[in-house]
């Protein structure tokens, strides 16, 4: 009876995860005022005409060095937590964040060696 009162609570976040953006989505479209015309729909640059093409082509080294951010700055989220609780969670947590960061050290041996981490010029 335990564990399914707790799946109940979880149905109920997620119902509540679900509905609330939908029904504010929904509520603000119906509050907003709409009045369509031309100049609402050009492209605004800090009140001058836009030049030239709006859609250009970046460099993949950027989406590279992006990812490459997201990955370390994930892994120190989760070692932050670790390493406050270290003295209570035992040998084992130890283990396992030493597999962590060393899947991760693989990783950043892996983009050393594609030289992903070496801006140059286009």
């Amino acid at each position: 009876m335990l564990y399914t009162n707790n799946y109940v609570i979880v149905a109920i976040f997620l119902g509540l995860g679900i509905f609330l953006p939908i029904a504010a989505l929904t509520i603000g479209k119906w509050l907003r005022p709409t009045r369509p015309i031309e100049e609402k729909y050009t492209t605004y640059e800090s009140g001058n005409e836009p030049v030239g093409e709006g859609q250009i082509r970046f460099n993949i080294r950027y989406y590279l060095f992006a990812l490459m951010f997201v990955i370390f700055d994930v892994e120190t989220v989760f070692l932050y937590p670790w390493a406050v609780a270290f003295n209570q969670l035992g040998l084992f947590a130890l283990v396992e964040m030493c597999i962590f960061v060393a899947l991760l050290a693989i990783g950043l041996i892996y983009a050393w060696k594609k030289k992903v981490l070496q801006w140059t010029s286009v």
